[in-house]
This record gives structure tokens, C-alpha cells and sequence, in this order.
């Protein structure tokens, strides 16, 4: 009952936040996110009331089904970018811009945190810093989607963002498995080549097959229906499916073989958006479902912060320097890079600031630094710390940057006069709608 009582008292903070944030123009997903801090365990959850919240991290983590869940739809929705029309157009700007934006945050970090590291010896090492250099590679694709669906962005900036995004993280992954081998064989003294090149590759090439196996599979069971709400629920369940499947680890030999759940739902949506007729119509119904998933995804996301990272000074110090040059890193990457594959010029000049969001990918590989022991908790601390600062203002950061490119378009006094006709019609006094 408590559990229920939680889940439900998040989801409705965080539609009730949205109404007190909407004066001030913030995304939605900031909205959730603060939601998600006030019920966490260090605001209303320090009560003790049961069910007012939630009381400890524990609690917390045991709702990491629906988080797991809402990465596996979003990652399907971010593989209906992936049309093979499209990629005509943008695939190839979309490559070299994943790529090198992604190896400059990380040169960038790199570079900035060995300057700290001979500054404070004692307090960050060399495998820490590589460990943190990787992880700067990772963006956040939730709360991306979230602001380019909450304010129907259209546009050349926007086609390209959400290829990015995704291709972001499988760059991500291989340059973290590298680094962090490296880091590790510092550590121990052992080299280890499979963790560094063969584990990282097999994980992505495992993924792919398994997501295009099991578009293939959806697209030919779509195919015994006929009723749009029975062909829903099978890709609901296709996806729910391949969202577990990608949790399963096992050895063949010396290598060890697991999946990325983001690229294998994302390979799910890509193959069943371009084998299967219908899956346009199928994806805008699914995409209305998940809805309150994604609300309270990111209502747990902010409960999950750890504030008590504010409290290291050393840890603060790291995290404003990994911050500002991550950030120079991801603007300065997708620049170059957009200029080097001539993008219009809006792309140019907004694309690195939509990418700077940072969260589960990001949380993902500290969590897998923690193998180094005791160096690890600086890792996962300062991640920490920039994923609180990343998620409660790179939203706010995504939505102005498309809105300069012209790809955000106000609501017109078209339909804002319709709306206030229907108050008007049914008793409401329109000028009180704002």
C-alpha cells in the first residue's frame, strides 16, 4: 500500500509542479524533477510519514522497474528517427557529429580535470579523471525527447538531435570501456584487453542484432491484426519484451556478454519503423500511453539525487570544473563538427547546448567505475552532482535553444481563441486563461 500510495503521490506532484512552473516558462521535466526532490528522501521523505513520499534511497530504487520501463519506450521513440528517408538527408552529418562531439567532451574534461589533478594529487587521480573524462561523452535522451515533444519542435535542428542522441551513447559506451580498462589495469597493474576493446563491442553488436530481431518479430505479429488497439498493445508488449531481454548477461568463453537496454529498444523502433507500414500511426498512439510513464520516470529521477554531494567541497570544486568543460566540450564538438559536415548555421549555433542534458547512461557507467573500489565513490559522487545540475537546467537550456532556432512556434492567437470560445461555452470566463 505504501509503494502505491508513493508512486501515485509522485505522479501528482509532479503534474501539480508543472502548474506552478508554468508562469515561468520552465520545460516539464524540470518540473518533475524538482517534484521528484521535494517527495525524495531528503525533503518530504525525512518526515517518516509513510506514504508521503519516499523515506530513504531504498525505497526509491525499488521503482526502478518503471524507470527501466520508461527508458525501453523512450529509446523506442528515439529509433523512429531513425527512418531510412531521413537518414539520406542527415545520416551522415548525423555520424560524424555523434562521434566528435562526443571524443571532444571528453578530451575536454580530460584535459581540464589533469590540470586539477596536479593542483589537488590527493584528492582526484589519474583513473578517476580518465573514468570521469568518459562518462562526459554520455547524453540524455529522456529528457531531450521530453522538451522536443512537449513543445512539438519541428525543424532541421530538431531532425538531427534525436539521431545524435542516440548514436551519443553507443559512442559513449565503447569510449568508457576503453578508458575505464585503462583505468582499471592502473589500479590493479593487470592488462586486460577483453574489457577494453572485446566486452564493449560484442555489447553493442549484441544489442543491435537482438533489437533487429525483435522489430522483425513485432512487424510480423502486427500482422494477425486488425484492430489499431490489439496491434497497440502488441507493441506495447514487443517493447516491454525487449526491455527484459536486454537485462540478460551471460559468458561465452572468456567473453562476457550483456546488452544495452537504450540500444536495443532503440534498434526495436528503427527496424519496425522501416519494415512496417502501419508503425507511424502505431508509434503516435504509443507515444499518447506513455505519457504519465515518462512524468513519473523523471519524478523518480529527481528523487534519486543524491543532495548530499553539496556537503564535499573537493567533490563540489571537481564537479563545477567536470560541469563547465563538459559543456565547452559538447558546444564546441558540435560546432566544429556541424560546420566540418556543413549544417545550416541555427544547427551550428544551437546544437551543442541541446545535448548537454546528462542522466541514466551517465549513472549507468558510475555505477560500473564503482569496481575500483575505493576511487570509485569519488566517481559516482561528482556524477551525481552534475547529473542534479545537468537535469534541473539543461531542459530549461534544450527548449531555449530550439526556440532561438525557430523550431519552437508559440501558440497562435488562432487557437487561443478557441480555447477561450470552448471556457466560454461552458461557463468559464476566458480572460481568467491566461
Amino acid at each position: 500500500m505504501n509503494t502505491l500510495l508513493s508512486v501515485s503521490i509522485a505522479l501528482l506532484a509532479g503534474l501539480i509542479m508543472t502548474r506552478f512552473f508554468k508562469p515561468l516558462k520552465l520545460p516539464s521535466v524540470t518540473a518533475y524533477l524538482i517534484a521528484g526532490v521535494l517527495v525524495g528522501p531528503y525533503c518530504l521523505g525525512a518526515l517518516g510519514i509513510n506514504g508521503l513520499g519516499f523515506g530513504s534511497m531504498e525505497s526509491v530504487e525499488q521503482l526502478g522497474i518503471i524507470s527501466d520501463v520508461a527508458l525501453g519506450f523512450i529509446a523506442f521513440s528515439i529509433g523512429n528517427e531513425f527512418r531510412l528517408a531521413d537518414l539520406k538527408k542527415t545520416g551522415k552529418q548525423a555520424l560524424v557529429i555523434g562521434i566528435l562531439q562526443a571524443l571532444v567532451a571528453t578530451l575536454f574534461v580530460d584535459l581540464a580535470l589533469l590540470a586539477v589533478h596536479f593542483i589537488m594529487p590527493d584528492k582526484l587521480s589519474v583513473p578517476q579523471l580518465l573514468t570521469l573524462g568518459s562518462i562526459a561523452t554520455a547524453t540524455a535522451p529522456a529528457a531531450t525527447l521530453m522538451v522536443v515533444r512537449q513543445y512539438k519542435a519541428k525543424g532541421p535542428l530538431t531532425k538531427l538531435l534525436l539521431p545524435i542522441v542516440a548514436l551519443d551513447d553507443a559512442v559513449g559506451l565503447v569510449v568508457f570501456a576503453v578508458s575505464f580498462g585503462i583505468a582499471k589495469t592502473m589500479v590493479s597493474g593487470e592488462m586486460d584487453i577483453l574489457s577494453i576493446i572485446v566486452n564493449p563491442l560484442v555489447e553493442i553488436a549484441a544489442s543491435l542484432i537482438l533489437g533487429a530481431i525483435m522489430g522483425w518479430v513485432l512487424t510480423q505479429l502486427e500482422k494477425l491484426f486488425n484492430s489499431n488497439t490489439n496491434r497497440l498493445n502488441l507493441t506495447i508488449g514487443a517493447v516491454l519484451i525487449t526491455a527484459s531481454l536486454s537485462m540478460l548477461e551471460f559468458t561465452v568463453g572468456p567473453v562476457h556478454i550483456h546488452f544495452s537496454s537504450l540500444l536495443t529498444c532503440m534498434m526495436l523502433g528503427t527496424v519496425f519503423c522501416n519494415i512496417c507500414p502501419l508503425s507511424e500511426d502505431l508509434m503516435k498512439a504509443s507515444d499518447k500511453w506513455t505519457s504519465p510513464l515518462f512524468a513519473l520516470f523523471f519524478v523518480i529521477s529527481g528523487a534519486e539525487l543524491e543532495l548530499s554531494v553539496f556537503t564535499d567541497l573537493a567533490i563540489v570544486i571537481i564537479g563545477i570544473v567536470y560541469i563547465i568543460f563538459r559543456s565547452l566540450g559538447k558546444y564546441f564538438g558540435a560546432f566544429g563538427s556541424s560546420k566540418m559536415v556543413k549544417c545550416e548555421p541555427q544547427i551550428c549555433k544551437y546544437l551543442g547546448i541541446t545535448l548537454l542534458p546528462q542522466a541514466g547512461v551517465a549513472l549507468g557507467m558510475c555505477a560500473t567505475a564503482m569496481q575500483l573500489g575505493a576511487e570509485g565513490n569519488l566517481i559516482r559522487n561528482i556524477t551525481l552532482f552534475a547529473v542534479l545540475v545537468y537535469e534541473l537546467v539543461g531542459p530549461l537550456m534544450t527548449r531555449q535553444a530550439l526556440q532561438a532556432a525557430g523550431e519552437i512556434t508559440p501558440i497562435s492567437e488562432e487557437v487561443k481563441n478557441r480555447r477561450h470560445a470552448k471556457l466560454a461555452e461552458a461557463g468559464h470566463d476566458p480572460n481568467k486563461k491566461k
